[in-house]
């Protein structure tokens, strides 16, 4: 498995609608920090998958070293 791809040392704060969505391990998706459903295949990574029903603001990793996936804890500060 290759190390994955830090693009960005802080959260990425989005509004997420209601719905399923696939949180990007690899770093190398080109819609980080979402999954585009192909850069991982080949990486040995597999995305995460989370939902909720309602619109949401949320802060999802950027760093992919949290300890609360696919949400981030602070860890980058630490880097």
């Amino acid at each position: 498995m290759e190390t994955n791809n830090v693009k960005q040392n802080a959260p990425y704060i989005l509004d997420l609608e209601a719905g399923q969505h696939l949180w990007c391990r690899c770093g190398k998706s080109e819609t980080d920090p979402l999954c585009d459903l192909k850069t991982h295949k080949t990486l040995g990574f597999a995305p995460m998958r989370f939902e909720w029903a309602e619109k949401k603001k949320v802060a999802l990793c950027g760093c992919k070293q949290t300890k609360n996936p696919p949400f981030c804890d602070g860890t980058h500060a630490t880097l």
